[in-house]
């Protein structure tokens, strides 16, 4: 049993349209709202269902996309209303934690926070929210930023990397040499075989005040959009506030913008069977296979003479046949049908792009 701390709170980034989960995930239904794992609960409820073990759920904030606000209420009806922040526009991941700290500032200026995307999937829970727990006490007895690292299993090019400092064995947390982003694969051998380096799980921990201050001294002219906007926020203002904002916002990430300039930052080493769900094929390395490599999420395919495919296809009463056929993806639901080899989903993206040109916007 973990015990809660008043002053824990959890972000929940949840903006995100999912392009690679097409058609499954579309813009007004973006794959953090949606079962992809057809385990009865969505990846934000998940989520939220994780943290709730050791944060309260009124230290709960979701940052969404306006749009997606009113889906965020309806899927964690236990989350205030007001902890629900909607981005007027998409702007990346700086302008998003600003927001939230900004609001949790103002509730609670001794706030330790744990920032996360909505949508990963942890297996070993129990260790996840050990390890969340000793980052917490870690960033209240000082003022670093900390990120998980998660050890590397195979040379993965969709993951950024952090490199660990030298001299670092037998610490839990280590100081961070550099942040890499998504490597060549040549360059993600060499990464894993060094064993220097981690994915970077965009899972990060600090203390309310050590981001502010973080952000300005890196990021200038957001904290000053933000600092002259903050006597608006908590009234009716606030909407409008934000819109100016965001406006006058550039689009940026906090690890390009805070955690690669940020001298104090560090990383906790982490093995708690982590995935960010970013592809299909992401989807498919961890599902259930049968004897030939085969996942079929809704059990509804018969398969002949065919091997390492992934199969989703939605309908109550659809079946479907699948021969001589390997290592596809194939996702069929009532608007549109995916159907592309494994190694090419990243293709996916800008194929996408085409046919909207050609269908219209339709095809979202």
């Amino acid at each position: 049993m973990h015990t809660m701390d008043k002053t824990y709170y959890c972000v929940i980034m949840a903006g995100g349209i999912g392009s690679r989960f097409w058609p499954v995930s579309r813009s007004d239904m973006p794959k953090q709202f949606l079962d992809i794992l057809g385990v009865g609960r969505t990846l934000i409820q998940q989520t939220f269902d994780r943290f709730t073990k050791i944060i309260p759920d009124e230290n709960i904030y979701v940052v969404t996309n306006e749009e997606y606000s009113s889906i965020v209420h309806e899927q964690l009806p236990k989350v205030p209303v007001e902890n629900i922040l909607g981005e007027p526009m998409r702007r990346n991941t700086a302008p998003c934690i600003m927001y939230a700290n900004c609001k949790i500032g103002l509730k609670n200026p001794d706030a330790k926070i744990v920032v996360t995307p909505a949508d990963h999937l942890i297996l070993n829970e129990d260790l996840f929210l050990d390890n969340i727990t000793e980052g917490l006490e870690f960033v209240t007895e000082s003022n670093a930023l900390l990120t998980l690292g998660i050890t590397p299993n195979r040379p993965a090019t969709g993951y950024g990397y952090i490199q660990m400092s030298e001299n670092a064995e037998n610490q839990k947390f280590i100081p961070v040499k550099t942040f890499t982003e998504k490597p060549q694969l040549e360059l993600a051998k060499f990464f894993l075989e060094s064993g220097d380096f981690l994915w970077n799980s965009g899972i990060f921990l600090w203390k309310q005040t050590s981001i502010r201050d973080a952000i300005k001294n890196h990021l200038k002219e957001l904290y000053s959009l933000f600092s002259e906007g903050i006597k608006n926020f908590n009234t009716p203002r606030e909407k409008e506030t934000i819109t100016e904002i965001y406006s006058g916002a550039k689009s940026i990430s906090i690890d390009f913008g805070v955690m690669e300039k940020e001298s104090n930052v560090y990383v906790m080493q982490t093995n708690f069977g982590w995935s960010d769900l970013g592809t299909w094929n992401s989807l498919y390395t961890i599902a259930n296979r049968d004897e030939n490599g085969n996942t079929d999420l809704y059990k509804n395919t018969l398969f002949a003479n065919s091997n390492g495919n992934y199969v989703n296809i939605q309908g109550d009463n659809k079946i479907a046949i699948i021969r001589d056929l390997d290592d596809f993806i194939v996702v069929d639901t009532d608007k549109a049908l995916l159907i592309c080899k494994r190694e090419n989903e990243q293709t996916l993206t800008e194929m996408l792009n085409d046919a909207k040109v050609k269908f219209g916007e339709g095809i979202k």
